[in-house]
């Protein structure tokens, strides 16, 4: 789950501490173990997918190779291993994604403190024939989400992929005679239509979920173009006709959103918000695939049944899109075991740990994957053979500046503001201006 967990001072302390730490004690440590270590550190976000499937990987690659995985797994990963990393101790391999609030991620990407892995994609895969670049599906090695920086090489590895868009009741739309909207005015009629018989149009688990809507509108206003000139932080374009309608459609959807949701808008309680739609109390929330899993055990209405679609388009007859959201894997340029590492990674993309993850729920981005899904799974992985286009791509890096927020407090942040009422859209519009004004001249290149 996206949650802030560490605060600015946090971050600037450890990334102060990161630059002393990377330059030595590690030497010593390597020696210690000798060539070829043989047990290695990785710690993993605990999401939705809970942490066993971690436990039976780590457990296969010991197996494969003899080398021993200590796993530190967590709900809070960054409040774990940040006392730790401040103190110069970091893992060798972190699966922490970009987009969360605490920005841990981020901060690493900014300072330049992210080993380049872009030689793990001609290894061959830990106990197979085949190399790592011949299993990872295209457009996943070519993106900012994975190359940051622009210069052709690649710093994440990919990992679980998710659809993202609109999740629903199709039961409800069912019971009720409703069509699923496949355009925004055709939305906003549902709107008034679940208003008159009390149940809002939309919500969302907190305001980092929209990352995934915000590039999906995008998208959809604009293309890859309005995408692009918003991700590098163009000048003036949100005073644009494409840029002024995606906060035309921000604006009116916050006022179909449930009414309560802001307010339980965080780590501790963003499941009640999820459980709107679930109780047939609002129709459509933002979220990932992992949502299914993430409220098994939870109640529900009597006849539902998960539904999916992407992002209405514009207009009749345009583009609507589901963005692609996948988390990603990295070694800190700080770890002790860098080798090692790196073929730690090379077997997260083997067929044993591919089968195990999606055993859980944790589809990695490997070639063929979709014909050995079943259940919701085979509706969710096929949107984009539905019609739907994919939406990829990430928010440019910039150098860390006193004062500036991360794109999440910029652009994400202020939604629970807007849809309480204490703050416009066009004062949500006037801050992003003055923030990206700062990004835009601090790009790193």
């Amino acid at each position: 789950m996206k949650k802030r967990i560490l605060s600015l001072l946090l971050c600037a302390t450890m990334v102060l501490t990161m630059f002393t730490a990377c330059g030595g004690g590690n030497n010593a440590d390597a020696d210690a173990q000798g060539e070829g270590a043989k047990k290695i550190t990785v710690a993993a976000f605990e999401g939705g997918y809970g942490a066993d499937l971690w436990k039976e990987v780590a457990a296969a690659y010991t197996e494969t190779t003899g080398v021993e995985v200590e796993l530190i797994i967590d709900k809070e990963l960054e409040n774990v291993i940040g006392p730790s990393m401040q103190g110069g101790q970091y893992p060798d391999v972190v699966h922490l994604a970009t987009g969360r609030e605490a920005g841990l991620t981020e901060q690493f990407i900014k300072d330049n403190l992210i080993t380049d892995i872009t030689d793990v994609l001609s290894m061959t895969v830990p106990g197979e024939e085949a190399k790592v670049s011949d299993k990872i599906a295209g457009g996943f090695t070519e993106t900012a989400l994975t190359n940051p920086y622009g210069d052709g090489k690649t710093y994440l590895a990919p990992m679980f992929y998710s659809p993202c868009g609109l999740f629903y009741n199709a039961g409800l739309l069912e019971e009720k005679g409703w069509a699923v909207p496949t355009t925004w005015d055709e939305m906003w009629e549902l709107g008034e239509k679940a208003k008159a018989e009390g149940i809002a149009l939309f919500t969302y688990p907190t305001a980092g979920y929209y990352d995934a809507f915000f590039s999906a509108l995008v998208y959809s206003v604009g293309g890859p173009e309005l995408f692009n000139k918003v991700t590098n932080y163009e000048e003036g374009v949100w005073d644009t006709p494409e840029g002024q309608k995606v906060f035309e459609i921000l604006d009116k959807l916050a006022g179909y959103t449930h009414s309560s949701t802001p307010a339980q808008a965080n780590g501790e309680d963003f499941t009640q918000n999820q459980q709107l739609v679930l109780d047939n109390k609002a129709i459509f929330m933002t979220n990932g695939t992992w949502v299914v899993s993430e409220m098994a055990e939870a109640p529900r209405a009597e006849g539902f049944k998960w539904g999916m679609t992407a992002l209405p388009a514009v207009e009749a007859g345009g583009d609507g899109y589901s963005f692609t959201w996948f988390e990603q894997a990295w070694i800190p340029s700080g770890a002790q075991n860098v080798e090692e590492a790196k073929q730690f990674v090379a077997f997260l993309y083997s067929d044993k740990a591919c089968e195990i993850f999606a055993k859980h729920g944790a589809i990695q981005p490997v070639l063929g994957i979709a014909d050995k899904l079943e259940g919701d799974n085979v509706m969710f992985y096929s949107i984009y053979d539905n019609g739907a286009k994919a939406a990829m791509g990430a928010f440019a890096a910039y150098k860390s500046v006193a004062g500036l927020g991360t794109v999440q407090e910029v652009f994400f942040d202020p939604v629970n503001s807007v849809v309480e009422g204490t703050m416009t859209t066009e004062q949500w519009v006037d801050g992003i201006k003055e923030a990206t004004d700062v990004m835009r001249e601090n790009i790193i290149k």
